[in-house]
């Protein structure tokens, strides 16, 4: 990330904003308008861009007073978010000494954004690595807080996943099918599954304002009875849903609510 971003460091009054977004997607960095909640204005997953020509019409046209920034092979990088208060702020001090040398934002709630070089299968989690610890990666997005004039905490080039790190946000290893489903049947059943995630998944993403939550949840509720069948792990199922609430422009905590609902109605978690 070039050092002339760092030059607008302090308040940025809204009439810049599309302006310092301009400048990111001059570095290939997609990006889109969010309001003060951080919610997207727009469906970001279809018009989020890293044309420099198309951001003033695309403020204009969703003004919004944050810029949310598209994690992943898109933009070529992934964020390790550390949310304070949450146990971000723990899991820091206990690893604050090999969690240096990259490119580092300070948050709103107080917390931190981590960048890292976009990893090859790297999949955006919840509190997975560590209650309070999140990932953004291809699907998910940041608000990039330097434009609303919060601290740059290390200016260091983005660096690649620290190997330890890459270990703890990996999903679990999936449960072996049972024993007396094999040859073609096994077959068919995983395509059954993956095909019934995969409409799950494209029934969020493009659901309506007004429906975005209880097609969440009735989805989530769906492919959830495949976790008692051992086809899924929560963890899956989490992160595929997870996905497509924010592809839908959910927040996260509307999201991580309802996929909770969804989950305890189901299978008791």
């Amino acid at each position: 990330m070039s050092a002339a971003l760092d030059q607008h460091q302090g308040t940025v009054p809204d009439s810049t904003v599309a302006a310092y977004a301009q400048k990111l997607a001059r570095h290939g960095v997609k990006v889109f308008p969010c309001d003060e909640q951080k919610r997207p204005t727009c469906k970001w997953g279809e018009v989020a861009s890293n044309c420099p020509e198309a951001i003033p019409l695309l403020w204009r046209t969703y003004p919004g007073k944050l810029i949310g920034v598209v994690t992943g092979a898109i933009s070529g990088f992934d964020a390790l978010d550390l949310d304070w208060g949450k146990g971000g702020d723990d899991f820091y001090q206990e690893h604050c000494t090999r969690l240096t040398g990259t490119r580092t934002h300070r948050t709103r709630s107080g917390g931190l954004h981590l960048l890292f070089k976009h990893r090859e299968g790297m999949r955006n989690s919840a509190s997975r690595i560590a209650r309070g610890v999140d990932v953004r990666a291809d699907g998910g997005y940041i608000i990039w807080w330097p434009a609303a004039g919060l601290e740059i905490v290390d200016r260091s080039p983005i660096q690649q996943w620290p190997a330890w790190l890459v270990e703890l946000a990996q999903p679990p290893i999936p449960p072996k099918a049972h024993l007396n489903t094999t040859g073609p049947d096994l077959r068919e059943a995983e395509q059954k599954v993956r095909a019934a995630v995969r409409s799950a998944v494209r029934a969020v993403a493009s659901a309506p304002e007004g429906q975005r939550n209880s097609t969440l949840n009735a989805e989530t509720y769906s492919i959830a009875r495949f976790i008692a069948e051992g086809h899924l792990t929560t963890a899956q199922v989490v992160d595929a849903m997870a996905t497509a609430g924010l592809q839908a422009g959910l927040t996260q905590r509307e999201i991580e609510k309802t996929i909770a609902s969804a989950l305890r109605a189901r299978v008791g978690v």
